[in-house]
């Protein structure tokens, strides 16, 4: 694979960023709908328009920085972001408890889905002729940022914390007591996430799935 400046490369990631971004926040409006609740759909979010779902900072700011400091290292960075949450009534689920683990779960599958998808672009690109190379690079490029950030992507959602998918997904799999202690747990899991991150912990938890997921897409489809 031939290869691409820092401006390129950052050109690359920028369609992946985004499509892992909305595409999660979609499916979790579009799962919403058929279980129930029509909000997301009423608000004009279910559509894959990234200006519909972009957060200033968890969508431009933070994956930007991550990226450039990723893309100067010459390496491709961890990165994590996120949308503007899609909004969900629980009060309209048709069974709430079970039915939000399942919209919850819903963003995650999302993301792993469009590493599979990634993962064959990539494929495809490996397969153009070197007179295409003026295409073929871009989208080995493309691929490969899809699919390392849409498995990082779900994998830090499935983390069992509140407000991430995970928290919710165990918040409705957990028994009442349990799941309302969980629950608890909401208003500081940011606070949380960022104490992981800044102390690399993170990081060390989540290698070793990443890393088996990564090599799982890669296998299945034949990279």
């Amino acid at each position: 694979m031939g290869e691409l400046t820092l401006p390129q490369q950052i050109a690359a990631a920028i369609l992946p960023i985004l499509f892992a971004i909305t595409v999660h926040e979609v499916a979790h409006g579009w799962v919403a709908k058929h279980l129930g609740d029509p909000t997301a759909q009423r608000l004009g979010r279910l559509t894959l328009n990234p200006i519909k779902h972009i957060d200033p900072v968890g969508t431009v700011l933070i994956p930007g920085m991550l990226l450039i400091f990723g893309a100067i290292g010459g390496r491709i960075p961890f990165i994590f972001g996120w949308a503007k949450p899609v909004p969900v009534t629980w009060e309209n689920l048709r069974h709430p408890k079970r039915d939000m683990a399942i919209v919850a779960a819903a963003g995650p599958m999302a993301n792993l889905l469009m590493a599979i998808l990634w993962a064959l672009v990539q494929k495809i690109a490996n397969f153009l002729p070197a007179s295409a190379a003026w295409v073929a690079v871009p989208m080995a490029y493309m691929g490969d940022w899809g699919v390392g950030i849409n498995i990082v992507l779900m994998v830090i959602n499935l983390l069992p914390l509140p407000p991430l998918d995970g928290g919710r997904v165990a918040v409705g799999l957990l028994p009442g007591p349990l799941a309302w202690q969980l629950s608890r747990v909401e208003p500081y899991g940011f606070f949380i996430l960022l104490a992981l991150v800044a102390t690399g912990t993170l990081s060390i938890i989540l290698a070793p799935p990443i890393v088996f997921l990564e090599r799982l897409v890669v296998r299945v489809v034949g990279l």
